[in-house]
């Protein structure tokens, strides 16, 4: 029996009859082929009675062919699409290609052919391999990001953003494939490797540009709750966001031990924990912050660059997950502005330039990582607020952190005041 003439009729068994083999070549190349004669996947944009808009991700074309994983992800997109097609939607579901960047340039280099020449190839056969694939794509509506009517778009809106401020350059912490020779994001670092070619992801500190998204941090966040998202998927986007309310706090350099040359520098840092200041026994500076150097000198210099080699090969995800607390003190005093006392500044790796300003107010007292910090280095652990029963000289084992109760302790003219009352008057006052 030829399935491939008869597959649009019901197929009769008798008893005991085995059914007739299935061979998909057949088959999906009939119907693909009616697909097409019947123009069934091709949509009037202008003119839909009930219109669906079914948009996939581009694929990259920078290797000579898809891999199990473009089909795994485009195949999840085409059901949902039939889904809305069977609710009777008009459904549009067009497909592009990412051309640009450093995996088309990479693949390029590696087969020794100019991107110009090699991406229109992949391209055609990236097709091919989708209509194979029988994903139900309009191809009357297909493009690739390196057409020039496609990304003066990208330009123009690029130079809106510049235009506005909304883009600007700046040094940053980032993570670096020395293979795949690009910028990683925190989340295409696996085990301090690269997701795509398990090579040591190193940091550098580089030149980048930005958009200031935290103008908007307000808005992107509230409207998280309108979206129809997993409750993972939000989490994701609300720490990506990253908004955090709080002040910044200048610490003058009071002196600096040796030869360094940062006698009258002051260090910001932001903190959501004003109320804390009077319980700041140190400072912490991010190992890329621009203040090491000038803070540093004489014996303490040795120690400190050491430090700073072994964390450029670190990654951010590393530095953000590690258990154990390392650090080295720079040689310099700051002031703190709430007790008038001297404190030390050092640096450690569980401070991220991209965070912040790039500098902490350590309160041991009232923040686990400062706790553990203070801990290992034995550095003072002051108590500056009390839970209800406890009071200044109750002892710490442990960090305590409940930051909207408890009254202030050991913090001179705010003793005895609730902390949702002493943040904005601490504040008022520094």
């Amino acid at each position: 029996m030829d399935i491939s003439d008869t597959s649009d009729k019901p197929v009769n068994l008798n008893r005991g009859e085995e059914p007739p083999p299935y061979d998909p070549s057949l088959v999906e190349e009939k119907w693909q082929q009616l697909w097409r004669d019947r123009r069934t996947n091709i949509v009037d944009v202008h003119d839909a009675a009930d219109p669906f808009y079914a948009l996939m991700m581009f694929p990259y074309p920078s290797a000579e062919g898809l891999h199990v994983g473009n089909l795994f992800a485009f195949v999840g997109n085409d059901i949902y699409g039939r889904f809305q097609r069977l609710q009777g939607h008009n459904v549009f579901q067009p497909l592009g290609y990412d051309a640009f960047g450093i995996h088309s340039e990479n693949y390029a280099l590696k087969v020794g052919k100019h991107p110009s020449d090699l991406i229109p190839q992949n391209i055609a056969n990236f097709r091919r391999q989708l209509e194979r694939g029988g994903l139900m794509v309009d191809w009357t509506h297909s493009l690739a990001t390196t057409d020039a009517d496609y990304y003066k778009w990208t330009q123009w809106v690029f130079l809106q953003l510049l235009k506005h401020g909304l883009a600007y350059k700046k040094q940053a912490a980032v993570n670096w494939c020395p293979s795949c020779k690009t910028v990683l994001a925190n989340e295409q670092v696996v085990g301090g490797a690269c997701e795509r070619c398990d090579t040591h992801v190193e940091q550098r500190f580089l030149s980048q540009w930005f958009f200031r998204i935290s103008d908007y941090a307000g808005r992107l966040l509230s409207n998280l709750d309108t979206l129809d998202w997993s409750e993972t998927t939000k989490t994701a986007q609300r720490n990506w966001i990253g908004r955090s309310e709080g002040a910044q706090i200048v610490f003058p350099v009071k002196r600096v031990d040796g030869d360094g040359d940062g006698d009258g520098e002051s260090i910001r840092v932001f903190t959501t924990r004003p109320d804390t200041v009077f319980g700041a026994t140190y400072l912490v500076l991010a190992p890329e912050h621009p203040l090491v150097k000038p803070l540093t000198g004489g014996i303490y210099t040795s120690a400190v660059e050491q430090y700073l080699a072994r964390t450029a090969k670190q990654d951010v995800v590393t530095r953000k997950s590690s258990a154990d607390k390392t650090g080295v003190f720079t040689g310099a005093y700051a002031t703190n502005p709430a007790t008038g006392k001297e404190i030390p500044v050092w640096i450690s790796d569980y401070v991220l330039m991209e965070y912040g300003t790039g500098a902490i107010m350590a309160v041991p007292g009232h923040d686990e990582r400062d706790f553990e910090f203070a801990t290992v280095f034995g550095l003072p652990i002051v108590r500056v607020v009390a839970a209800p029963g406890e009071a200044a000289d109750t002892p710490l084992t442990e960090a305590f952190t409940e930051s909207s109760e408890g009254t202030m302790v050991n913090s001179s003219r705010f003793d005895g005041m609730p902390v949702r009352e002493a943040k904005p008057a601490i504040v008022e006052l520094l």
